[in-house]
């Protein structure tokens, strides 16, 4: 078929229509997807910079259904710790209750003032299966027990007697202006090494006195017994005398002249001469001293009691002249004891001691001895055994034995009740009283009295161990999508597409948040609630659970923020990646519907202007025609 020609005019508006058609048809394309970029064809780079952007926002997205289960897994491990707070908080409110609650049972004995022995026993109890026993009467207030069961003769002295100590003697001639100088001599005392005496201004104000001069006796003699050992210096008028410390044969003074130093400033009168030392003073040795008179006793190495009404009565004879000495249970406190017990022979040598006169009493182990304080054949001690009274103790008597036995501290209170022996059960477990029935006390072996527990601690230990169960079933509850966070279980939670922000979730330790790992395992028996002190270490082992599962709170709820800020944060980059995708590739539709107007308005004219340019066409037909 040959080639048709077309006109210029006609091809030209062909040609026209035709761009017209391509623009309106991508116009559509772009009103009916939305998208001014729908292929790599359309615009290479905005394509595959959307493509990126809009792969990152998807990938991030799936991260969020991953954040949201982490949240609830936190949000019910919270439940269960917030369950647990309150559980151990009503734990603590048991044993409050239980500290509280002093409604122990009591019995009241009639005290026996005729007993003369037995015991009063407790077992069970808070006590145990071991009974402890305290005595009735004072059966150690015995002759026997104070070492005194026979009359003690004591031993006369013998010898000569007493004979004054050794002594020497000097006269001060006159004062001693010493000013630079000093002045030195040796003292010997009963034999042993010589010692120095510095005579200057340093030993002056060492002895307390102002200046430099020593103008009387009384001055010098305060000098030299501040340096002396063993002897002391006395004066009377000018007159001085060295006076050994010690007596008997072998006591002496002795002094001998030193040196004389003369200082920058020397005075006439600090001389050998004016100090009345010329030459060595030989001391005057004693007499032999007579042996004083001295009695015995024997302690028996063990504790005494004295009752309230108890009286330990004897005669002593202290160089001939008698004494009669009444030793009472105040006289025992008077001397220094805290209680009415006589622990040692030190004890009673210084009762002893505060009785007697005109002998010193002393005490050397378990010996107790009794030495006149005068020497000679007519000095002597004898001491003869009178009587010994008080047995049975009395209720305010037993309520000090028992309240400070410490075998009994914490089990049993006992109190006077009106004259009456009370025994309080401080357990919750019944108390048996052995030697007392009938409300009454009779230390015999067979006699028994039992006394109720406390019925309202044990109801409380019960309801503690109930609260306590629950710990552990709210902490294998407190699970949301198979993990467990309060059993230990870890929660893993990534945060962008790369894996390389993260978090892992996990309790302190890795441990699960149980009632063993809480230290609060142990079930608590009625008679665990006896004692204040083990209520109180239970009190302290829930104050620390409760720190213990505050802090793991805490610390998830820390951890909670953290994944609720990133799934804002996520939520947030996941926004800012579309909209930047689709400021890449989103058409304008406001513009797009301008333009497919505009396109069609020129397609009408185009078609218009075709018609007109094939008219000329049609004339040429015409023609032929």
């Amino acid at each position: 078929m040959a080639d048709i020609s077309l006109s210029k005019a006609v091809r030209s508006n062909l040609l026209s229509l035709k761009g017209t058609a391509d623009m309106m048809a991508t116009t559509q394309n772009r009103l009916s997807t939305g998208n001014k970029v729908n292929s790599a064809l359309d615009n290479p780079s905005s394509w595959f910079t959307a493509k990126g952007l809009t792969n990152r926002a998807s990938d991030l997205g799936s991260l969020l259904d991953s954040m949201a289960n982490g949240v609830k897994t936190l949000e019910a491990a919270d439940n269960g710790l917030s369950s647990m707070t309150k559980t151990l908080e009503s734990m603590q409110s048991t044993l409050r209750q239980a500290r509280q609650d002093k409604s122990f049972q009591t019995a009241s004995f009639s005290v026996n003032d005729s007993l003369t022995t037995g015991e009063l026993s407790f077992s069970k109890g808070s006590v145990g299966n071991v009974a402890r026993s305290v005595k009735l009467a004072n059966e150690d207030l015995t002759a026997a027990a104070l070492g005194m069961n026979a009359a003690v003769t004591g031993t006369d002295g013998t010898g000569e007697a007493a004979a004054s100590s050794g002594t020497a003697a000097f006269t001060m001639a006159g004062p001693l202006h010493l000013v630079d100088d000093t002045i030195s001599f040796d003292v010997t005392v009963d034999g042993g090494a010589a010692q120095t005496i510095d005579l200057n201004a340093a030993e002056i104000t060492a002895a307390g006195l102002t200046g430099t001069s020593i103008t009387t006796a009384e001055d010098l003699a305060t000098v030299i017994n501040n340096q002396l050992t063993g002897a002391t210096v006395s004066f009377a008028g000018n007159a001085l005398t060295v006076t050994s410390e010690s007596t008997g044969s072998t006591s002496d003074v002795d002094i001998a002249i030193a040196t004389q130093a003369d200082g920058a400033n020397t005075t006439a009168d600090a001389t050998l001469a004016n100090l009345g030392l010329t030459a060595a003073v030989n001391g005057t040795a004693g007499d032999d001293l007579g042996t004083a008179g001295f009695a015995s006793l024997t302690w028996p190495n063990e504790a005494i009691s004295v009752n309230q009404d108890a009286k330990i009565s004897f005669t002593a004879t202290i160089d001939g002249e008698e004494q009669e000495i009444e030793i009472t249970q105040d006289d025992v406190m008077k001397a220094g004891n805290n209680d009415s017990t006589i622990d040692s022979a030190a004890e009673f040598a210084a009762i002893l001691g505060s009785k007697l006169e005109g002998v010193t009493v002393s005490a050397s182990g378990n010996n107790i001895n009794l030495v006149s304080d005068t020497f000679g054949t007519d000095s002597g001690v004898d001491l003869t055994l009178a009587t010994v009274e008080g047995i049975a103790y009395t209720a305010d008597e037993l309520v000090q034995t028992i309240n400070s036995d410490e075998n009994l501290t914490g089990m049993i209170r006992a109190s006077n009740d009106n004259g009456k022996l009370r025994i309080e059960n401080q357990s919750t477990q019944a108390l048996e009283v052995t030697g007392a029935s009938a409300g009454k006390l009779t230390g015999a072996a067979i006699a028994e009295s039992d006394i109720a527990g406390n019925s309202v601690r044990a109801g409380l230990a019960d309801q503690f161990n109930e609260l306590r169960d629950q710990l552990d079933k709210i902490a294998d509850d407190a699970s949301f999508n198979g993990i467990n966070l309060l059993r230990g279980d870890k929660l893993s939670i990534t945060f962008n597409e790369t894996g390389t922000s993260s978090i892992d979730i996990q309790t302190e330790n890795n441990e699960t948040i149980n009632s063993s790992n809480l230290g609060v395992a142990t079930t608590l028996e009625a008679k665990d609630l006896d004692s204040d002190t083990n209520i109180d270490a239970e009190l302290a082992k829930l104050k620390s659970a409760l720190n213990e599962v505050r802090s793991q709170a805490s610390s998830f709820g820390s951890n909670l923020s953290i994944v609720e800020n990133r799934q804002d944060f996520t939520n947030a980059m996941i926004n800012t990646l579309e909209d930047g995708a689709g400021n890449l590739t989103l058409a304008d539709m406001n513009t797009e519907a301008a333009n497919l107007l505009a396109l069609q308005t020129r397609q009408s004219l185009s078609q218009n202007s075709l018609s007109l340019a094939s008219q000329a066409d049609q004339s040429i037909l015409q023609l032929i025609r």
